[in-house]
C-alpha cells in the first residue's frame, strides 16, 4: 500500500482508521473554491488537477496531484479553518484517502514523518507555482501549450491524449481561438497530430 512507502507503521494505522478511502471518476470536483476544507485528500491512484479560477470564468492550471501526493493548499486551509483558494478536479479516475482536518493538525505534533510530508509538498508546489508564474510572464503560448500537452501525456503514460481545445485553453487561461491556432501550427510543424478531441505527440 502507498501509505507504507511514506509513513511509519503507527501513522499508517491511524490514517487507515481515521481516513475514508473513496473512488472518484474523471471530472468530479473534490475541493471547491471558497469552501471550507473538511478533509485532506491523499491520492492513492489516478490524478487530480488543481486550478485557480477568477470571477469572470477564467482559470489557470497550478499543478497536478499524483499517487502519494496531497494538496498543500488544502492542508494549510483545512488546518487553519480557512476557505479553499483553489478548485481540485479529478483528471483521471482516482482512489483518494480523505483525512479529517483535525487529525491532520494533530499529527503535525505527533508524527515527524507527517510534518516532513507537508514540508516536502510545500517545497514541491512552491517550485511548481514559480514555474507557472515564469510561464505566464515570460513564455509564449506555444511553449506553454506544448508543456501542458507533454504533462498530460506523462500523466496518462501515452503519447495520445483525449482533450479538447477548450479544455487546454481553460487550463492555460488563454482563448480557445488562440489555442486552436497554435495547435494547427504545431501540426504543420509535425510536432503533433490533431483529431477529434484527441492530440497525439509525434
Amino acid at each position: 500500500m502507498i501509505l507504507k512507502d511514506i509513513f511509519e507503521e503507527e501513522l499508517v494505522k491511524e490514517i487507515e482508521a481515521s481516513g475514508n478511502l473513496k473512488h472518484f471518476t474523471a471530472g468530479e470536483t473534490i475541493v471547491n473554491m471558497d469552501a471550507y476544507i473538511k478533509s485532506i485528500p491523499v491520492v492513492f491512484s489516478g490524478s487530480i488537477k488543481v486550478i485557480r479560477s477568477e470571477e469572470d470564468g477564467r482559470e489557470i492550471l497550478l499543478y497536478y496531484l499524483t499517487p502519494g501526493e496531497s494538496c498543500i493548499v488544502s492542508i494549510l486551509a483545512g488546518m487553519k479553518n480557512e476557505t479553499s483558494k483553489i478548485t481540485a478536479i479529478v483528471e483521471e479516475d482516482a482512489d483518494i484517502m480523505l483525512i479529517p482536518t483535525d487529525k491532520a493538525k494533530e499529527w503535525v505534533k505527533k508524527y515527524p514523518a507527517w510534518t516532513a510530508f507537508i514540508f516536502d509538498l510545500y517545497q514541491k508546489r512552491f517550485e511548481e507555482l514559480l514555474d507557472v508564474v515564469n510561464s505566464v510572464a515570460f513564455q509564449k503560448a506555444d511553449t506553454r501549450l506544448l508543456h501542458l500537452i507533454r504533462q498530460k501525456a506523462q500523466l496518462y503514460n501515452s503519447k495520445e491524449i483525449s482533450v479538447t481545445h477548450q479544455q487546454l485553453a481553460d487550463e492555460l487561461g488563454i482563448t480557445r481561438e488562440a489555442t486552436s491556432r497554435v495547435l494547427k501550427q504545431m501540426e504543420k510543424e509535425k510536432i503533433l497530430q490533431l483529431s477529434r478531441s484527441k492530440i497525439k505527440l509525434l
